[in-house]
């Protein structure tokens, strides 16, 4: 990857010049089913510009509670466009076609108005459930038939891919504005690239420049984004493998907690509450033993397969976690 960033050919981005980012936004729009595509630095700021792009100040968005918008992006839709959320609770991320149609506000003088809905998939925080392809699809029909825009936070698209075998374009098929991200699974230093229409692209690039995203020879870093489309792609379905081996080793252990649906992707969540101790504990025990998990929130345990985890490191990961469990039940 480096050697092809090395070797990139690049051009002025700013002025549509740069051949390297050209390409790959072309190549990811077309994975996409889309029409054109926007290099941006990172997949918060995919998601802020397809928020600006297609609201206006006063409106609000749908997402669920647990979404990537609502908790870790410093408030931007807020800050910046002046949107409100409606924040849906879900059980692993995922909510019903029926409970968004019944977020949608009614139009009132006093009211936000219901704008833009947004999928994220596959979750982050929830543990990396994959969306209902017929779900999203009514998600999508109902936006529209309600006046709303329909966007996927597509960071882990591609690990939904390899786990069902649906293409990527059949999953945006239809929605206004869809992002890939390539830092993510795919294993590049950095960026994303948004996608929807032509006209859409357009007003990204305009908000683009506003927030300072706009840069110039980025090919050098897009080249990584095109060789990891060539590389990496098969690499996720290992990742998915790996995550799985993680949850049957832990999964009947006493005193973690998993959500029924756990396991379907590359990211594992689980409750560390029946064992007594927060997750900044059992983090930092398992950081000791040189596995890295995270902390989220006071009880919640978040474990992430990607390039970097092969099949023993896996198992390692594995053997540390039941072994910290353990050893934390043990002292109750």
């Amino acid at each position: 990857m480096r050697e092809a960033m090395a070797r990139a050919v690049v051009g002025d981005e700013q002025s549509d010049s740069d051949p390297t980012t050209r390409a790959l936004c072309e190549r990811v729009a077309a994975l996409l089913g889309q029409e054109d595509g926007v290099f941006m630095p990172s997949g918060t700021m995919c998601n802020l510009v397809a928020i600006l792009v297609q609201t206006r100040a006063g409106d609000e968005i749908i997402v669920d509670d647990q979404s990537h918008i609502y908790n870790t992006e410093a408030a931007g839709s807020a800050a910046i466009g002046g949107v409100s959320v409606a924040a849906l609770r879900t059980p692993a991320g995922i909510y019903t076609p029926e409970q968004f149609e019944a977020a949608i506000r009614t139009p009132a003088r006093t009211a936000p108005r219901s704008a833009l809905v947004s999928v994220e998939q596959t979750t982050s925080f929830s543990g990396g459930s994959v969306w209902d392809l017929a779900d999203m699809r009514r998600i999508r029909d109902i936006a529209h038939a309600r006046g709303l825009k329909a966007h996927i936070d597509g960071a882990r698209l591609l690990n939904a891919v390899v786990a069902t075998g649906i293409p990527a374009a059949e999953y945006a098929k239809g929605f206004d504005s869809v992002w890939l991200d390539l830092s993510k699974g795919l294993g590049c230093p950095v960026g994303a690239v948004l996608c929807g229409t032509k006209d859409f692209v357009v007003e990204a690039w305009r908000w683009k420049y506003r927030l300072g995203g706009a840069m110039r020879q980025s090919g050098v870093i897009a080249a990584a984004g095109l060789y990891a489309l060539d590389h990496h792609i098969e690499q996720l379905a290992a990742d998915n493998a790996n995550l799985r081996l993680i949850h049957e080793a832990v999964r009947d252990l006493p005193g973690l907690a998993f959500d029924p649906t756990a396991g379907q992707s590359n990211i594992l969540v689980f409750s560390v509450e029946g064992l007594g101790v927060t997750a900044a504990a059992f983090a930092e025990r398992c950081l000791a033993e040189d596995v890295r998990v995270r902390a989220i929130g006071a009880f919640q345990i978040r474990v992430t397969t990607h390039l970097d985890v092969d099949r023993p490191g896996a198992e390692r990961a594995a053997e540390v976690i039941r072994a910290v469990a353990q050893g934390f039940a043990e002292r109750r």
